[in-house]
């Protein structure tokens, strides 16, 4: 199996790399988040890779983090999620939000990546649940459906205000709710505060 590349970016399309090893073209599929932290064309480029083999076909996936591939692994064991699927989810999410919403069984995010249905994000949460550890991630592991809800409306209020996808998500990291229970306004005042110290 091919653990990794490190090469040079020969080109960047919809889903897929192509990485020059010494002379020998890999084209690699990718996530939409993996892609976006690839270098520029030309530029010296590394990344993790998990071989598929199947009886017809040899596809190569590459990782811009060894916790993206873990956890493409850990997706495609799931009856009925195979590698397209698994792209699919993790261009959509994160790493640490996928879990989280495998962890906190949020099927309606789940179901919102296309080609995922309501029995397949069922059978994530009850096979991968259990095997998710969620360190470092604040207080998103342990609240509830619609806590969850109001933690996405806080990040997406902190995307339209103009911040990263990666700053939203820092930025509420580490929340803790008072006796009301959790709030968007609560959520957006202590990221705010966070972005302001950072």
């Amino acid at each position: 199996m091919i653990a990794f590349l490190r090469g040079r970016l020969e080109d960047k399309g919809i889903g897929c790399a192509d990485i020059d090893v010494n002379g020998i073209g890999y084209r690699v599929s990718m996530s939409n988040n993996s892609l976006a932290a690839m270098p520029t064309k030309g530029e010296p480029v590394f990344v993790y890779t998990y071989t598929h083999v199947r009886e017809d076909t040899l596809q190569l996936f590459g990782f811009a983090s060894t916790g993206e591939r873990g956890l493409f692994e850990k997706l495609i064991t799931v009856s009925g999620i195979g590698p397209k699927a698994a792209l699919a989810l993790l261009s959509a999410f994160d790493v640490d939000l996928l879990k989280q919403a495998i962890v906190n069984e949020d099927i309606a995010l789940i179901t919102s990546v296309p080609g995922v249905g309501k029995k397949n994000a069922q059978r994530l949460i009850l096979e991968l649940k259990d095997k998710l550890t969620s360190p470092g991630l604040g207080f998103l592991p342990t609240v509830s459906a619609n806590d969850r809800s109001v933690y996405e409306g806080a990040r997406s209020a902190l995307l339209s205000l103009g911040y990263s996808s990666a700053e939203a998500k820092k930025s509420l990291e580490g929340f803790a709710a008072d006796g009301d229970g959790v709030t968007v306004e609560a959520l957006v005042k202590h990221a705010l505060k966070n972005l302001v110290k950072s």
